[in-house]
């Protein structure tokens, strides 16, 4: 009996040391002082897929912290439409509740983003919409992809249960608004004060204070995330304009110090350029390791196949440089497209820099580029040409080589392809170096004489 009581002691104390532990991973988000937690993250520039990475690191930063809200500080003008897809389900499945914030504008993809979130609130003077898509040229996409979008636009503007019509005047230029003075062949961008009057806007308000008014948590405590280094690396590298740029100087740089001796400043700005796009699609969570060791496998592999010549190993090596950059690239077009740019710029740069400044790489003491020219004074053979023009009889018949006596001496000569018999006579054409070159002496015979 002693020992139960005791034992229900011991359990009551260590229940009393691990209370406060057990409250804090429940309700973690509560700071000290009990007052409620909101996070805020900014969402500006370019939409791409390095801001994935972000909102997603966000997200989960106030869902482990239990937040009250997270708001997603909107300016932007928009971006890659697939970047945009993802990040919505992202937002879709956040167990906290998001609000977008419009600091300035939230047009084309940041529209759509803002219609997934669970509230919209504005600055004055803020605007959102003109959500039309276009293609990587920046010209109209489609309409299969006008179509697509537009239906998601709607959809997405459905989730609130907002009026669907607005989305889709957002998306789609034909859409006429007369209330809000749009005409055909223009896209939908509302300011504030319409934003509200339609419904695509919970509150305007002037700033967080009032923000967190409007939340019922005026007194919350407001918790930055920053975008961090290497998220800001991400984003600009995943950019669909710096990655064949980066591209382009990797292949650039390293098929130049293929030119160059020694490992100089070319091969460094290609490694690191190649390095610094794995890098960043990386940490932006579209690339795994295995890309990583795809892409260095390969480039082992080519440089292999200068020491092994045979093409197996050079092939190879090709095709897993290739492989590896294409599954860290995350949209297919893109990097194929800028794939195919960084190949043409590699082949335009190279043919400039052998016209230029020749070839002095590595490859020069393991490939023999000279030749034996006569011109460098390589002569394998005397040529005889002293015998040009001398006349000679067939020693054997010449199928087109045989033997033939000119003057006191004997010769192996050839014809220039036809057939000579035997005991014919012939005429030293050509010479060149051993070979000499004869053409048989056609006698006509008078035939008028008696």
């Amino acid at each position: 009996m002693k020992l139960f009581k005791r034992n229900i002691k011991i359990s009551f104390y260590m229940l009393l040391i691990l209370l406060p532990m057990i409250l804090v991973q429940i309700n973690p988000s509560q700071a000290e002082d009990g007052k409620p937690v909101v996070y805020v993250a900014p969402v500006q520039d370019a939409v791409e897929r390095g801001l994935e990475s972000f909102i997603k690191r966000s997200i989960k930063t106030a869902e482990d912290n239990n937040a009250d809200y997270l708001v997603l500080e909107l300016d932007t003008p928009g971006g890659l439409v697939d970047a945009a897809g993802n990040i919505a389900k992202i937002m879709r499945e956040s167990e906290v509740p998001i609000i977008a914030y419009v600091t300035k504008h939230a047009l084309s993809a940041g529209a759509y983003i803002a219609l997934n979130a669970d509230q919209i609130v504005m600055k004055p003077s803020t605007t959102i919409g003109a959500a039309g898509v276009i293609d990587s040229q920046g010209n109209a996409a489609g309409k299969k992809a006008e179509s697509a979008w537009i239906a998601t636009m709607e959809a997405s503007a459905e989730l609130n249960d907002r009026d669907p019509k607005y989305a889709r005047a957002m998306a789609d230029p034909d859409v006429e608004i007369e209330e809000l003075g749009v005409s055909k062949d223009e896209f939908l961008t509302l300011n504030a004060t319409q934003a509200k009057e339609v419904g695509y806007a919970e509150a305007i308000v002037n700033n967080r204070n009032e923000l967190l008014g409007y939340l019922k948590v005026p007194d919350a405590e407001i918790k930055e995330i920053e975008v961090s280094f290497a998220e800001t690396i991400a984003r600009y590298v995943t950019h669909p304009v710096v990655v064949p740029i980066l591209l382009s100087i990797g292949s650039i740089g390293l098929v130049l110090e293929l030119y160059s001796p020694g490992f100089g400043i070319p091969g460094a700005f290609g490694l690191g350029a190649l390095l610094l796009f794995f890098f960043g699609h990386m940490i932006a969570g579209l690339a795994g390791w295995e890309s990583l060791i795809l892409f260095v496998l390969g480039i082992g592999l080519i440089i292999a196949e200068v020491f092994v010549p045979g093409g197996i190993l050079g092939i190879g090596g090709i095709i897993a440089v290739l492989v590896g950059i294409v599954l860290a690239g995350g949209s297919l077009g893109n990097i194929l497209l800028s794939i195919l740019i960084a190949l043409v710029a590699t082949i335009i740069v190279s043919i400039l820099f052998l016209r230029y400044f020749g070839y002095n790489g590595p490859l020069k003491k393991i490939i023999l580029f000279d030749s034996t020219s006569n011109d460098k004074g390589y002569i394998s053979n005397v040529t005889k040409s002293e015998l040009i023009g001398m006349t000679g009889t067939t020693m054997t018949p010449l199928r087109p080589s045989g033997t033939a006596i000119i003057g006191d001496d004997r010769y192996d000569v050839v014809t220039e392809g036809s057939y000579i018999g035997i005991n014919r006579p012939i005429k030293i054409i050509k010479t060149e170096g051993s070979r000499i070159i004869v053409r048989e002496i056609i006698v006509v015979e008078n035939q008028g004489g008696n």
